[in-house]
C-alpha cells in the first residue's frame, strides 16, 4: 500500500526571519502550501524558493486563517506548522512511517520553546499539539486565540520534537500578551463573568506556579523566571480587560475619549 501523500500548510505574515528554517525542514513534503496575509518583507520570495504554492488573503483571525490554508491543501493528510516552527532532522522518516498506515485521525507532536536567549531546559516539560491529521476528520477550533486542531477520532503521539522560535525578546512576548488578552475577550465573554475581581487576584498567581514550578521552567534560569512572570501578567490582563468591558456594558460607562455612536 502506498504512503499517504502529505501537504505541509503554513500561514505567514512578515515571517522572513524564521520561514527559511521552517520550510527547509519540510522541503521533502509532497506539497507545501503557504497562505500569506500580505507580507511586505521577503516572506513570499522565501516560500517561492522552496516551491511552495502561495496564496494570499487578508488576515481573518488565527483559527479562520489556518482553516482557510488547510482547505487549500491538495492532499488529505496535513502537517500544520507555524512559520516560526521547524522540524528536526529525521522527521521525514518518522512521518513517512506513520503515513504508511495511519492508525489515528490525528497525531500530536512535542514542541520545545526558545525563551529569549536560550532553549528551554531539557528537564522542563514540553507542550504538545495535534499537527499531523486527516483533514477529512479534523477542523480548527473556533477560539480567537490558542486555536487548536479538533479531530474526530483517536489521537496518537509522535516521537517528534519541533522547535518553536516564537518571540525572540521580552518586548515581543509582552506585546503578544497584550494582543492575545484583547483577542481572547470574545471567548471569555461567552463564559460566566462572575468573580472577576477574585480571578484578577488569584489567576496570575496560579499561572505563575503552573508555568514556573509544575512545568519546570525554573530550570531555565532567569529566562524561565521572566517568561513565567509575563505568562502570569497575561493571565491577569485578560481578566482585567474583561472586568473593564463588563463595567462599560453594565453601567453604561465610557472609556476615555469614547463618543456616542
Amino acid at each position: 500500500m502506498a504512503r499517504e501523500p502529505l501537504s505541509v500548510v503554513v500561514t505567514t505574515y512578515n515571517s522572513a526571519a524564521t520561514l527559511d528554517a521552517c520550510l527547509a525542514s519540510v522541503r521533502w513534503a509532497d506539497e507545501i502550501v503557504v497562505l500569506d496575509s500580505g507580507s511586505t518583507d521577503a516572506t513570499v520570495a522565501i516560500a517561492t524558493h522552496y516551491g511552495a504554492r502561495v496564496s494570499t488573503q487578508p488576515f481573518a483571525g488565527y483559527s479562520a486563517q489556518k482553516q482557510a490554508a488547510i482547505d487549500l491543501a491538495s492532499h488529505d493528510w496535513v502537517l500544520l506548522l507555524d512559520s516560526d516552527e521547524a522540524l528536526p532532522d529525521g522527521a521525514a522518516d518518522t512521518l513517512g512511517q506513520v503515513l504508511d498506515a495511519p492508525e489515528h485521525a490525528g497525531y500530536q507532536v512535542w514542541r520545545r520553546e526558545w525563551i529569549f536567549w536560550q532553549w528551554q531546559s531539557p528537564r522542563s516539560r514540553l507542550n504538545h499539539y495535534v499537527r499531523l491529521f486527516d483533514r477529512r476528520r479534523a477542523r480548527m477550533s473556533a477560539h480567537q486565540v490558542h486555536e487548536e486542531v479538533q479531530a474526530e477520532g483517536s489521537i496518537g503521539v509522535l516521537d517528534l520534537v519541533l522547535d518553536h522560535y516564537g518571540e525572540r525578546d521580552i518586548a515581543g512576548r509582552v506585546d503578544k500578551a497584550n494582543r492575545y488578552s484583547s483577542l481572547q475577550l470574545a471567548d471569555l465573554t461567552e463564559r460566566r463573568s462572575t468573580g472577576l475581581r477574585l480571578r484578577m487576584l488569584t489567576n496570575s498567581i496560579a499561572a505563575f506556579f503552573r508555568y514556573y514550578v509544575l512545568r519546570g521552567h525554573y530550570r531555565s534560569g532567569w529566562a524561565g523566571f521572566i517568561a513565567a512572570r509575563i505568562h502570569a501578567f497575561y493571565a491577569f490582563l485578560k481578566y482585567a480587560k474583561l472586568y473593564e468591558a463588563t463595567r462599560v456594558i453594565r453601567r453604561g460607562e465610557r472609556l476615555p475619549g469614547q463618543r456616542d455612536s
